[in-house]
């Protein structure tokens, strides 16, 4: 008996190469983004790198606390909150002018540092820390500097993250006890990684801006910016260092191309093998700015928190290595 060919089904479209390639890039991402908490190891860094520089900060001004951030300061607590009424920040160090609730602030604020660089219930002390963080920077924001407000929407970003499950007391006790399941790691997982995508993308934004507008600036482009960075008094250090490399023309000149060229190329080579270039000349800019202008607590921060690039397996190499150290002969 024949068969009537022409009431065969017509075979279904073909999908577009450029729609199912989009789909697989979706799916890819969805997979990465819900799957597992991404660069553990990278986060739990920031937080006892962030936690260790506040604390320095708040133990080197120790002496000077009334001055900066206290009673005595010349930036009055009246003075701040006329600001946040503006602004919409705040601050703890404001909520009244007594100074011995200034010292017990001052000591809490201490002590939340130390807990949150210990990995000490992170969930909680990170919360803590983020407005620990807030209310000492925003108090006499005339103190503050760029690295004060980098380390400030970092800590912000932290209280999103895992950063409690390596290098941390929770880890400790979380290994001890079965892992969560369910919707509840589910969270975790998607709130931590949308939280290291948003701290790398505020470090791009970062370092993309700050090249963008050297760019725009005559000093950077005829290269003679560092030359006027080593007249300025206030950040001379080493006056005889300073004048010595403000002699070597050509030098200067390289280095003022070079910054520009690393800032603007960073948010581009991130996730290629370039950035193991880029990162090295980053941490050597701001070793010179660490030396040369006397801002390292500035410079600490900003290669601290270049560090949420490199992977997981650098900081278990790190480990190891630290681990396999002999120990100092008596």
């Amino acid at each position: 008996m024949a068969v009537d060919q022409s009431i065969r089904p017509a075979p279904a479209p073909a999908t577009p190469p450029v729609r199912a390639s989009a789909g697989r890039l979706f799916d890819e991402a969805y997979r990465r983004l819900t799957e597992k908490p991404l660069s553990l190891y990278a986060t739990a860094f920031l937080r006892i790198g962030n936690g260790f520089l506040f604390l320095v900060t708040l133990l080197r001004e120790f002496p000077h606390r009334h001055l900066i951030w206290g009673p005595e300061a010349p930036w009055t607590a009246e003075m701040a909150r006329r600001m946040f009424d503006q602004l919409g920040w705040f601050s703890v160090f404001t909520l009244s002018d007594d100074p011995a609730y200034f010292e017990v602030c001052y000591a809490a604020t201490i002590l939340v540092g130390v807990l949150f660089m210990l990995g000490w219930r992170t969930r909680v002390t990170s919360v803590l820390f983020a407005v620990a963080a807030i209310s000492v920077y925003s108090r006499n924001v005339l103190m503050s500097n760029g690295g004060d407000n980098l380390l400030v929407l970092i800590a912000v970003y932290l209280m999103f993250t895992a950063c409690g499950r390596r290098w941390s007391l929770d880890a400790r006790r979380a290994a001890r006890h079965a892992p969560a399941g369910g919707f509840r790691e589910f969270t975790v997982t998607v709130l931590h990684n949308c939280a290291l995508l948003v701290i790398m993308a505020q470090m791009c934004i970062l370092y993309g801006a700050a090249g963008l507008f050297k760019v725009q600036g005559e000093t950077w482009g005829d290269g003679t910016a560092l030359h006027y960075v080593l007249e300025q008094d206030l950040f001379r250090p080493w006056p005889a260092v300073s004048d010595f490399l403000d002699g070597q023309h050509a030098l200067l000149m390289i280095a003022c191309y070079l910054t520009v060229l690393v800032q603007v190329a960073f948010p581009f080579s991130v996730f290629s093998k370039l950035k193991y270039v880029v990162l090295p000349l980053l941490v050597a800019m701001h070793l010179g700015i660490a030396v040369l202008m006397a801002l390292p607590v500035f410079s600490a921060v900003m290669v601290l928190n270049d560090a949420v690039f490199l992977p997981d397996r650098f900081y278990r190499w790190a480990a190891r290595t630290v681990r396999r150290r002999p120990a100092p002969s008596a």
